[in-house]
């Protein structure tokens, strides 16, 4: 019996799981192309999880009512529990694996939530992670209401939300800060010209 990454090096055309024909789904998951075999009816969120082996996406209610699988798919906010995973062939996909900067750095809201203490046990992390993100492109300076809008749609079972509120804000900060930093550090790598 072969292993399991074995299984998926092989020619997948009109090959079966379980009796269940398998569909060829390309994606770009973090900014790079991924190909996965799956039955017509494997959920997002379980071919992220068990097909590309991206873990940081959790499963929680599974009624898309939690948050916890929440991914950013062709840019917005989604459920990735609710959706199939063939319904999203050729899409763009950001999973929680995918927020840090090119560099490794923490993206200004995994840095706020750190600071702020907006985690707790991490189960729902990754949901209010990609939620936000997501909401401060919309809405870049949000007031405490807009705040409370943008993560309504997230549970938290651990906290009274407020550490996430504050991450939210301080994510806020550190994203109009962060261009200023750049430019100001691109302008002293630039040498001067002739006066």
């Amino acid at each position: 019996m072969s292993p399991p990454d074995e299984l998926h090096r092989v020619e997948m055309r009109g090959a079966k799981l379980h009796g269940e024909e398998l569909h060829e789904v390309r994606l770009i998951v973090n900014g790079a192309a991924r190909t996965a075999h799956v039955p017509a009816r494997r959920l997002l969120s379980d071919c992220i999880r068990h097909d590309l082996r991206l873990t940081g996406t959790h499963v929680g209610c599974e009624h898309g009512v939690c948050g916890a699988c929440t991914i950013l798919l062709d840019g917005a906010p989604v459920r990735s529990c609710l959706l199939l995973a063939v319904s999203a062939d050729g899409a763009a996909i950001t999973t929680i694996e995918g927020l840090a900067e090119p560099d490794g750095a923490l993206s200004p809201v995994q840095q706020a939530f750190s600071e702020c203490h907006g985690l707790q046990c991490g189960f729902c992390t990754p949901g209010f992670l990609t939620t936000v993100t997501a909401g401060l492109r919309a809405v870049p300076d949000p007031d405490d209401e807009q705040a409370r809008e943008m993560i309504a749609g997230n549970l938290c079972r651990c906290t009274g939300y407020q550490n996430i509120l504050a991450s939210v804000h301080r994510a806020a900060e550190i994203t109009r800060d962060r261009p200023s930093r750049v430019a100001s550090r691109e302008a002293a790598a630039t040498p001067a010209g002739p006066a």
